[in-house]
């Protein structure tokens, strides 16, 4: 089980620092993979980490702004910094075993996401 933490609401350009923590501990095996999804649109990949090795892959739009990583061996983070209105969604964190992809349906252990909003 995933749960998600640290959303709010911010100003365009500020900070925000989400966590997800796990009732267990993460398997090296596991790419631990974050989403968002904003109302009336389809789920979206923002960033994933490989927890054994610590490499990360972005979405393009984000690349540059957010960070992911693994805070300890059962929680991760999501570092997002220069926001803009269009980040503004439910965050999710997820897993799966399958290194670069972006597909939801390829991740499993869904959290109940936490909202972002940016105001402009």
């Amino acid at each position: 089980q995933l749960v998600e933490s640290g959303g709010g609401l911010v100003q365009a350009g500020g900070s925000l620092r989400l966590s997800c923590a796990a009732s267990g501990r993460i398997f090296s095996s596991a790419i631990m993979g974050w989403f968002r999804q904003a109302p009336g649109k389809a789920r979206e990949f923002v960033g994933a980490i490989r927890w054994s090795r610590g490499d990360t892959y972005y979405a393009d739009d984000v690349k540059g702004r957010f960070t992911v990583a693994r805070d300890d061996y059962k929680s991760l983070s999501l570092q997002m910094n220069d926001l803009k209105p269009e980040d503004t969604a439910v965050y999710y964190c997820a897993r799966s075993t399958q290194y670069g992809s972006t597909r939801p349906t390829d991740f499993g252990s869904w959290g109940r996401g936490t909202q972002v909003t940016v105001s402009s």
